[in-house]
């Protein structure tokens, strides 16, 4: 039997060659590769933050054999273009040289016998000879970032991946659907990675592709779908999961198999092994399970958490708000604490049932519907410059409606500690 790491085994946030589950039930990867065969539409790929999209297309279309673009990366449209450019082995500098030749003809007459003539004899002798020298210039023109990478494109028909579609501004999204609109009708493969309630951006921005798109959802994962991760990895390690634990951990993964690939990799690190539990059960006990659920949440969800409790920089809103529990907070500790009470999943929550979380939790009045709008649109602006490629929280300020986006977020409300 081959010797693993369970670092190549439990491989939270990179691609699980080991633990990989194709889900073929739901034909996810036979929708996605249609794109490569002249499909002729946008392929637009949604699901919850950290629920496989990325690691689905991955699978079907590599990145050495395709183009990715991150759209957390990508700041203003050169920078998109750009990116293709650079992976494509492109050149944004055309140089052109031309060459010029000057010549001269000599040409002499005289008669036999004359000095500077070798022939000899009677009659008239003549001779030439020629001279030229060459110059040569050369011109360097520029063209646009999106004119080489389009044209790039089409040339060597190599698939684009723009991750984290919603994650450009969308402005910027309109410009780069509308100029790969003629690709794409040419059957150009494109696949556009987004969060569900982002998936219609590409119609927004470019009513044209109507029609024109190919929506593929990937649903939050069954309990039996994640249990498929620990029930494949720890064989490889010498070991197996019990049901009862196996159950517990998918029930905590908030339908995300990047979570429960970090419970299984915490599972090795409590107990201290490396390669192999030589036959012995990986269960642990309650207290061993626990500490596995408190010590990833303090790893995967405490920063964002305590940027959003201390709220924006400049602020004079800093009122003491007592809590039922007996503890003191302001305004931004007040709103994520009525957010924890609801223990919330990858979700859409309401103002009514926000406010009625923040009054469950407060010992005081609740505070008004325009204070809490006004926390919330602060919250989710500093979870949108947050270094994370998806925003936590998303707050729709026209509706009022707070879209939970990020299991590890509503992981960490569960089982992290919300004092500082």
């Amino acid at each position: 039997m081959a010797e693993y790491r369970f670092t190549d085994v439990f491989v939270p946030g990179g691609f699980p060659r080991h633990t990989y589950n194709p889900r073929l039930e739901l034909q996810l990867e036979e929708r996605v590769g249609q794109v490569r065969d002249n499909l002729c539409k946008l392929v637009i790929v949604t699901g919850h933050t950290k629920s496989g999209k990325t690691v689905l297309v991955r699978n079907i279309l590599p990145r050495e054999d395709s183009i990715w673009v991150d759209g957390g990366a990508v700041g203003e449209e050169d920078d998109f273009w750009t990116t293709v450019i650079d992976q494509l082995s492109l050149f944004q500098e055309a140089e052109i040289g031309q060459e010029k030749v000057v010549g001269a003809e000599v040409a002499a007459k005289g008669t036999a016998g004359a000095n500077f003539l070798i022939a000899k004899g009677e009659g008239e002798v003549g001779g030439s000879m020629s001279t030229g020298r060459t110059t040569t210039s050369s011109n360097t023109r520029s063209v646009s970032s999106r004119v080489i990478a389009l044209k790039g494109l089409a040339e060597a028909r190599k698939p684009l991946i723009v991750d984290d579609f919603h994650y450009l501004p969308r402005e910027l999204q309109g410009g780069i659907v509308r100029a790969l609109k003629p690709l794409i009708f040419d059957g150009l493969p494109v696949v556009l990675i987004a969060i569900p309630h982002r998936r219609y951006d590409a119609l927004k921005v470019e009513r044209e592709m109507t029609g024109r798109i190919l929506p593929v959802e990937i649903p939050s994962w069954s309990p039996a779908e994640l249990a498929y991760i620990p029930s494949t990895g720890f064989p490889l390690l010498d070991s197996a999961l019990s049901d009862r634990l196996t159950e517990e951990l998918a029930a905590n993964s908030i339908g995300s198999p990047h979570l429960m690939q970090e419970f299984c990799r915490e599972i090795c690190r409590v107990r201290g092994i490396t390669t192999s539990f030589n036959g012995e059960t990986a269960d642990t006990d309650a207290e061993g399970t626990n500490r596995v659920f408190v010590e990833t949440a303090e790893t995967i969800g405490r920063p964002i958490f305590e940027k959003l409790a201390r709220g924006p920089r400049q602020r004079s809103d800093r009122i003491p708000r007592q809590l039922k529990n007996g503890s003191e907070v302001d305004i931004y500790g007040l709103v994520l604490h009525g957010l924890a009470f609801l223990k919330p999943g990858l979700v859409t929550i309401e103002y009514e049932e926000m406010r009625a979380a923040i009054r469950e939790v407060s010992a005081q009045s609740p505070p008004q519907l325009q204070e809490v709008a006004r926390v919330l649109k602060h919250m989710s602006d500093i979870a949108a410059t947050d270094q994370s490629s998806t925003p936590v929280i998303d707050f729709d300020e026209e509706d009022k409606l707070l879209h939970v986006t990020d299991p590890f977020f509503a992981f960490y409300l569960r089982w992290g500690s919300l004092n500082s």
